[in-house]
């Protein structure tokens, strides 16, 4: 049953369902009270138009046993202002609602002269002349039996005044056997229907999902394939449908397509970092093995120089690792101004410009501090003669340029020499060229800082690589 439920189509049928459920509920409700309602409401005219009609006769002098009291086989009574029965329907047996229950009439009793009479008001408080109908009329619910026959019926109050008898009310009731068949009527159709309905909206729910979720089954075949092939080179269906669906597909293959390059490139950063690794570790261990079997041809400066180079090299793969998982870099204040003065000290053919206070931005001193040697190491490695770093503001932001006098960069290749382990010339050895990270690295820096490290023609021809980031 929890399987069942835990389905995307089992949940949307259930939930169409009990809103159409509700929803029949409440319009069946508020059908039923209506036309209860409406009945009742023209039961009670009924009732008052006969009441009335045994009213105009009575103010007009009608004595009793000349009433219509019997038209249409409905109750009627007539009572004084003493609550006495004067005159009723003449099979009346049984009754009740009005007030009087009793069925047979007792002979009228002489009102005590007409003063008296003039000045009876009748129970609903209105001030009647003789002769004159009360407009105000009491309706009540009760059931009367006539001629063995018990029903239900809606009464109506209505006062006459009379010059004779004084205030008389009569009592007429409309029969309720049209509302409760009316309304019993409907109640059944509504049982019978109300559960048709929602079993047809239940099913056309349930295939309409089906339908509209058959895709999205599709995706995730495909990815439990793709999960249990670990072949990232498959993309799920696409249907031609252009909704959320579709776009679902999209961007899962989307998803699958950048966590293919991402494998992709670590696979390939992997395969050049062991690389890398592998030329220092083999020379530095060649010339261990030669001063250990010879000590007099132990060439110490360059055992030196592989065992600085791989030191360089791990602590550049450590750090774009630690780039590579996300860390956030300290929010510090530096000022970038000093820093490049720092990373200039001790510099031959380098020069510092630009402004004269600091330039501070937010972030990581240790890690700016890297980016800012990497663009100095690398224009000094392709410099003819100079070097030239300028720091100023730009608005919001901090610039730092870094020149040389070099041969500069193709337009082709201003993109690719951010790539991890790309070195645009092929014949310069390893050493004078390092392992290709130094530009990855900076450029990785400054993205992690909210900034953008890019590179253009310089004044001097060289290559000009500027960084811009946030000020504070």
């Amino acid at each position: 049953m929890s399987r069942l439920f835990g389905s995307v189509r089992a949940r949307a049928t259930l939930a169409a369902t009990l809103v159409v459920a509700v929803a029949l509920v409440a319009a069946g409700a508020a059908v039923l009270l209506s036309l209860r309602s409406n009945l009742l409401g023209e039961a009670g005219t009924q009732a008052e138009r006969s009441a009335r009609e045994v009213a105009t006769e009575l103010a007009v002098g009608t004595p009793y046993a000349d009433l219509s009291l019997d038209v249409d086989d409905r109750p009627v009574q007539v009572v004084d202002d003493d609550g006495v029965l004067v005159a009723a329907s003449e099979d009346l047996e049984q009754i009740t609602g009005t007030g009087v229950d009793a069925v047979q009439p007792r002979p009228a009793v002489s009102p005590g002269g007409d003063d008296d009479a003039d000045d009876d008001d009748d129970d609903s408080g209105e001030s009647l002349d003789p002769g004159e109908i009360g407009a105000r009329i009491t309706v009540s619910d009760g059931s009367a039996t006539i001629d063995g026959d018990a029903e239900d019926y809606r009464f109506a109050a209505v006062p006459v005044k009379t010059d004779d008898r004084g205030t008389l009310t009569v009592y007429a009731g409309a029969p309720l056997s049209a509302e409760h068949g009316a309304v019993s009527t409907a109640l059944t159709v509504m049982l019978i229907g109300f559960p048709l309905l929602l079993a047809v909206v239940a099913g056309v729910t349930w295939l309409v999902t089906r339908r509209a979720l058959r895709p999205v089954e599709g995706i995730r075949r495909e990815m439990a394939a793709i999960t249990a092939s670990e072949d990232l080179a498959r993309r799920v269906p696409v249907p031609a449908t252009h909704d959320e669906v579709a776009r679902l597909a999209t961007t899962t293959n989307e998803t699958l397509a950048a966590l293919e390059s991402s494998v992709e490139r670590q696979r390939g950063f992997v395969a050049d970092a062991s690389h890398e690794l592998r030329s220092p570790i083999a020379s530095l261990r060649t010339q261990l093995e030669v001063a250990a079997a010879h000590p007099e041809l132990l060439d110490l400066d360059g055992a030196v120089a592989d065992t600085v180079r791989l030191q360089r090299l791990a602590a550049d793969l450590l750090l774009l690792a630690r780039l590579d998982a996300g860390e956030r870099p300290a929010d510090a204040r530096v000022d970038l101004a000093a820093l490049a003065r720092e990373a200039a000290e001790g510099r031959t053919g380098v020069r510092v410009r630009g402004a004269e206070g600091p330039v501070s931005v937010a972030g990581s001193r240790g890690q700016l501090g890297r980016v800012l040697a990497n663009l100095l190491d690398n224009a000094q490695r392709h410099a003819r003669s100079a070097v030239e770093v300028s720091v100023r503001r730009d608005g919001d932001t901090a610039v730092v340029a870094v020149a040389d006098d070099g041969e500069g960069v193709p337009a082709a290749d201003r993109e690719r020499i951010f790539e991890r382990f790309v070195r645009l010339d092929a014949a310069r050895s390893r050493d004078d060229g390092g392992a290709g990270l130094g530009l990855a690295i900076a450029r990785d820096v400054a993205v992690r800082h909210g900034g953008t490290l890019t590179v253009h023609d310089a004044p001097a021809g060289g290559a000009l690589f500027e960084l811009r980031l946030p000020g504070v």
